[in-house]
């Protein structure tokens, strides 16, 4: 399995993991606290991953209200995403 595609695999466990917390909740109130997570706490780049992986295979994998409250979102302004920081090994 290629990077990319580990990535992709935890970014939908993780986006799942949010919806799972909003289960219980109704659909109009369980969307808007995902969203509002997502957007709060993820990186403009983890979103802007997910946005390219709906937009290329509908979102497989992402439990539907996780996929409405990412599809609720706002695009990714991605001219002004930061560059990653390369990490350091000791």
């Amino acid at each position: 399995m290629s990077h990319e595609n580990q990535t992709m695999d935890r970014l939908v466990y993780m986006a799942n993991q949010i919806g799972a917390f909003f289960t219980s909740q109704k659909h109009g109130k369980a969307v808007p606290g995902i969203a509002k997570h997502i957007k709060d706490f993820w990186d403009p780049r983890m979103r802007s991953r997910m946005e390219d992986y709906i937009a290329a295979n509908g979102g497989e994998g992402l439990q539907p209200l996780v996929l409405d409250a990412l599809k609720s979102l706002p695009p990714v302004d991605r001219a002004n995403i930061p560059a990653a920081r390369p990490s350091v090994h000791h």
